[in-house]
């Protein structure tokens, strides 16, 4: 199971999620252009010494990325979708890939994807923080894979 980051724009969103990959075993796609220089301290403070403890791979954009994946499934998640994220089945090489915190993915990038979920939420709200969004994901698939740590 690997998470996709697709051009964050917030360190701090960044460093939780390195952290939260680190503590579940999950593997980190970071897909530029960031919205930040990398070697910003926020990322380092977020993720704190968890950062030592998660495989991240940094990708010059979509295309370099969409080349590393082989034939495993991309899943974005997005407010644009109605199939439930807890009613999707998940696969263990499945990529769960976020869009970037003011704008998501664009088009062509969503209808790279071979599945599109949302985290259900009340309608009077935009979005989730994504670093909570991936934690419910990204926990939400290891459970159905059996593949939770311990």
């Amino acid at each position: 199971m690997r998470i996709a980051l697709f051009e964050p724009e917030i360190p701090g969103n960044v460093g939780a999620v390195l952290r939260l990959c680190a503590c579940f075993g999950a593997a980190v796609e970071l897909i530029e252009p960031l919205g930040f220089d990398w070697d910003d301290r926020r990322v380092r403070r977020a993720a704190m010494d968890y950062i030592d403890h998660v495989s991240f791979t940094r990708h010059a954009g979509f295309n370099a990325f969409r080349q590393t994946i082989g034939s495993s499934r991309l899943v974005l998640f997005t407010t644009k979708s109605s199939q439930s994220s807890y009613d999707f089945e998940y696969g263990a090489d499945d990529v769960l890939l976020f869009g970037k915190e003011s704008a998501g993915v664009p088009a062509a990038v969503a209808e790279a994807c071979q599945a599109r979920v949302c985290i259900p939420m009340r309608p009077e709200v935009r979005s989730m923080n994504l670093a909570t969004a991936t934690a419910l994901a990204l926990g939400e698939a290891l459970r159905q894979t059996g593949s939770l740590p311990g």
